[in-house]
């Protein structure tokens, strides 16, 4: 955890800076991404091979490069926090998804989080925006100017 945490105050410093600069404070994070790494094959060597826990070490070994890319890469974040929170919401309702009625509501459901995660994303008030579009499209919207209705151009 120590490891993990001394990760998340570097990448708390290069927040909000360019991709440039977010690699150049991320170098700090090589030596402790190795070194979590060389732990981990050391702890895997210890453990059963049956045992959940070296389940778990393995699957970090084997995506080592690709958890590791956020180190040369400044566009990626360090984690995949922005999306699960996004997709939280979706995650708890899941069980109540079953009852769709068919693939095409489920395809719909899926359309309509979309919308809604997307007016989130662009600081939109979801009900106000599906409200406001839903009843422009109603009253006749032109098709040719469909783009004045995406959340990111919608101002109310």
């Amino acid at each position: 955890m120590d490891r993990i945490s001394a990760i998340y105050e570097i990448e708390t410093k290069a927040r909000g800076v360019t991709a440039g600069e977010r690699v150049q404070q991320r170098a700090q994070s090589a030596p402790l991404v190795d070194s979590f790494f060389d732990w981990a094959a050391g702890m895997l060597a210890k453990l059963s091979a049956k045992a959940p826990l070296a389940d778990a070490f393995r699957y970090a070994l084997t995506r080592r490069e690709a958890l590791s890319r956020f180190l040369t890469d400044g566009r990626l974040e360090v984690d995949n926090y922005i999306a699960e929170n996004a997709i939280r919401g979706i995650a708890l309702g899941r069980k109540n998804y079953l009852f769709a009625g068919s693939d095409t509501g489920g395809e719909r459901a899926a359309a309509i989080y979309t919308i809604v995660q997307t007016a989130k994303l662009s600081s939109v008030n979801p009900e106000v925006y599906l409200r406001d579009t839903l009843a422009l499209i109603a009253e006749g919207h032109p098709i040719n100017r469909i783009n004045n209705l995406m959340p990111w151009e919608w101002r109310k």
